[in-house]
């Protein structure tokens, strides 16, 4: 972790962090307005996190991750740009979702190159599985946007997969298949990276189901 890092987690965390605990969350509290709230799982360094919160401050957006350094990153940028529609959460996004968060309380929810873990044996690892959408599903809003991305093709069609056959999401996609990237998600440095070596890069865009 950089100087800089460690020093805008001291100094912002207190303000614009959130640890996950178990403790219920109300969101109007956190961010201080009812505005809609998307939940980022995982966002690295946060350069595209900072970038989306910049172009959309009428969104909330609540940034969950485990990485220090990314956390300090985040908070960096946020400060810098004056970005007050961002929350930084430290901790397991299972349980900010199980535990904390109200039901239909989310707007929207962001998976942005998770681990893809490729051995066959940690699959079960990966997060987009049908118990995790479930659990999701009774947090997000009727008409919520889940948003998937990642640039491991085996894992882009097993999310495709599980999302399909989830009876609480359907595709926004008229042919059932993958989404073009949309222009509210910038292009990462690690995905440049990824597309100069000739990886896909798959998004997937599903709505959480209206009944009635």
């Amino acid at each position: 972790m950089t100087a800089g890092q460690a020093d805008a987690l001291q100094r912002l965390w207190p303000k614009w962090g959130l640890d996950i605990d178990g403790r219920h969350v109300d969101l109007v509290e956190l961010f201080g307005n009812d505005r809609p709230v998307v939940m980022e799982i995982g966002f690295g360094m946060g350069e595209a996190t900072a970038q989306m919160a910049a172009a959309d401050p009428g969104t909330n957006i609540l940034a969950v991750d485990v990485h220090t350094p990314g956390q300090g990153n985040l908070l960096n940028l946020a400060d810098r740009d004056g970005l007050t529609n961002l929350r930084v959460g430290n901790g397991d996004a299972i349980i900010l979702l199980r535990e904390m968060l109200d039901p239909d309380s989310l707007d929207g929810l962001r998976v942005y190159f998770p681990d893809p873990w490729p051995k066959k044996r940690h699959h079960k690892r990966r997060l987009i599985q049908p118990e995790f959408l479930s659990l999701a599903a009774t947090r997000l809003k009727p008409g919520a946007l889940v948003h998937c991305a990642t640039d491991w093709e085996p894992y882009a069609e097993q999310m495709l997969e599980v999302l399909t056959a989830h009876p609480e999401f359907e595709n926004t996609q008229a042919d059932g298949g993958f989404a073009p990237r949309p222009e509210f998600r910038p292009l990462t440095r690690f995905e440049g990276q990824g597309l100069d070596k000739g990886h896909v890069v798959n998004d997937l865009l599903f709505r959480r189901v209206q009944h009635g």
